[in-house]
């Protein structure tokens, strides 16, 4: 695992086959924290979360995914929405 201290607030993220999957917010935990602005498309609005364990390296300000842009879509976490009150 890549050591999360590296991973700078407005990196962008792109998958392993290139595609712009958003801007990191903040790492929290375990997690790539993306901007709400930039969440990738369909995900505006809101919050979406990166498992760390995703992440093969970090770059300037570029994290690289080790999986394809349609799969780490599906491995996205959306904000949990019962811990806003």
């Amino acid at each position: 695992m890549v050591d999360s201290s590296q991973i700078k607030e407005h990196a962008e993220v792109i998958s392993a086959d290139g595609i712009h999957v958003g801007t990191v917010d903040r790492v929290e935990g375990d997690r790539i924290k993306l901007t709400k602005k930039d969440s990738g498309a369909g995900h505006e609005g809101h919050h979406h979360f990166i498992p760390l364990d995703l992440v093969s390296s970090v770059d300037d300000n570029r994290v690289r995914l080790s999986s394809n842009g349609k799969d780490v879509i599906g491995e996205e976490e959306e904000e949990d929405r019962s811990s806003i009150h």
